[in-house]
């Protein structure tokens, strides 16, 4: 399963994501997609997992969860928009993570790019795929490319889309 992972979009939707992810299987978008255009084109181009974001609208509040947790090839997955980093989780995010331990935790929010095994809980995957959108403080629009075949993650890609406000 080649799987594309982007967030924080803010509803700009580079439109090099659909030349990168063509290969995909899924599209997986951790909260703050803005507009919903923005999720309707994702959508149409590929099966489409997304979470909201603290700035995402009723609207997409509700179509898409707080929380989604699924397995993907074995692995068990929880995706939220805000959820703080290792060691500092979210006070929220924290104490499920002590009683409910996925394999792979995905978040967005910060806008910075950071992937890592925490090895305080049992060598879970922690990835938020920095932001893919030009609004923030973030200087590169940055998404992620992986593959998990057998629950083994493979293939780890970071794709930088240009520099935040470049609209070329």
């Amino acid at each position: 399963m080649k799987i594309g992972l982007l967030s924080d979009t803010h509803s700009y939707l580079d439109k090099k994501v659909f030349e990168y992810f063509k290969d995909c299987d899924e599209v997986w978008h951790a909260g703050d997609i803005g507009e919903k255009i923005v999720a309707d084109e994702l959508e149409k181009f590929k099966p489409f997992r997304a979470v909201y974001g603290n700035i995402d609208d009723k609207n997409l509040q509700a179509l898409y969860p707080e929380d989604l947790h699924f397995t993907c090839e074995g692995l068990t997955i929880w995706m939220t928009h805000i959820g703080g980093a290792p060691p500092n989780y979210n006070p929220r995010v924290k104490k499920i993570l002590r009683v409910q331990t996925p394999d792979i935790f995905i978040c967005g929010h910060s806008h910075i790019l950071r992937i890592k095994r925490d090895p305080a809980l049992h060598g879970m995957l922690y990835m938020n795929p920095g932001a893919a959108g030009n609004h923030g403080f973030h200087v590169m629009k940055t998404i992620v490319r992986f593959e998990i075949v057998k629950k083994e993650i493979k293939n780890m890609e970071v794709i930088e889309l240009g520099k935040r406000g470049a609209l070329v």
